[in-house]
């Protein structure tokens, strides 16, 4: 019953399919390994029941450089474009990002002809009317931050003019100012100083940069040698009054450790006289103890010595022999 109800559900609807179960749909291209060979005329090619349905791999589609999506924005997006710039990117980003927020839309004739019109109009229109484009915004913001340097060339027709500052501005800050867009407070100047320009983006922003002419520096490895030596013996000049100080900061140093050495030394004599004194003190002390000592052992002495001396007399007397008159008795 189940497998009846499946069969009939998938009659029923032969193209719907699970999107979770389809697989990727790439393509492999291949190639019999054993060529067919030619039939007559009009008759259909004779295919060997085994040979032919051997294939070898030519290329699988899976593995080749996924190709990117174009597409035109229709609002700015961070480090990718501005409205009407058209970009290539990634599918996934294409679809799940720009198409889906409504940031982009694809490159058909008549969107490219509608932006490319609007462009026109902002470059071309009033100027109340025009909008700064991205990298017109980018511009600004690095000459913003930009100062210009320009050493003198050892000419003496060597003059800063609007051609010398343009070729600088590509030479050193990678930015192409065209001399229309380029305005200096001056018509040439030789003399070595700081100066500015205003440099007008697209027609609208002006931004001020500050130019510096500096000395002519010749670049050669020996005269870069040269300013490396004279730059290490400004710098020994400068750090001799330091190194003086720091000098005498440790003799300084020097002189308040052997003060305190000194001073360490007088506690430790002071405490060896307080020793000695003590014991000097106690030499009187004792020789006083030792007299009383002397003096109480003598009597002690005195009784002991008749003592031992009366001792022998009772020995003699009690291991005399026995007298004659007993005998005689």
């Amino acid at each position: 019953m189940w497998s009846s109800g499946r069969r009939a559900l998938h009659d029923l609807l032969p193209a719907v399919r699970s999107f979770s179960l389809t697989p990727a749909q790439n393509t492999v291209v291949v190639e019999r390994l054993w060529q067919v060979p030619l039939s007559k005329v009009g008759s259909p090619p004779r295919l060997h029941p085994r040979r032919h349905r051997i294939y070898k791999l030519v290329e699988d589609t899976k593995h080749a450089p996924k190709e990117k999506m174009e597409l035109i924005l229709t609002q700015t997006v961070p480090k990718l474009g501005g409205r009407g710039d058209t970009v290539f990117v990634k599918k996934s980003v294409g679809r799940n990002r720009l198409l889906s927020q409504g940031l982009a839309v694809y490159p058909s004739p008549d969107k490219k002809q509608m932006f490319a019109e609007e462009l026109r109009l902002l470059r071309e229109g009033k100027l109340e009317e025009r909008i700064q484009t991205r990298t017109g915004l980018m511009t600004v913001e690095i000459l913003k931050r930009s100062k210009l340097k320009i050493h003198q060339i050892p000419v003496e027709e060597f003059q800063l003019n609007k051609d010398v500052v343009c070729r600088h501005f590509q030479k050193k800050l990678r930015v192409v100012v065209p001399p229309h867009a380029l305005s200096l407070p001056f018509e040439s100047v030789r003399d070595v100083g700081d100066y500015w320009c205003e440099i007008t983006v697209n027609g609208m922003d002006t931004v001020r940069v500050p130019i510096s002419l500096l000395p002519y520096e010749d670049p050669s490895a020996s005269y870069q040698r040269q300013l490396k030596a004279e730059r290490r013996q400004t710098d020994a000049d400068l750090s001799e009054p330091f190194a003086a100080v720091d000098d005498a900061a440790a003799v300084v140093e020097m002189g308040a450790a052997a003060a305190a050495a000194a001073a360490a030394a007088a506690v430790v004599v002071d405490d060896a006289a307080v020793v000695m004194g003590a014991a000097v003190k106690a030499v009187p002390d004792a020789a006083v103890e030792a007299e009383a000592g002397e003096a109480s052992v003598s009597p002690v002495s005195g009784a002991a010595e008749e003592e031992t001396a009366a001792r022998p007399e009772m020995s003699r007397d009690t291991t005399a022999p026995p007298s004659d008159g007993s005998k005689k008795d």
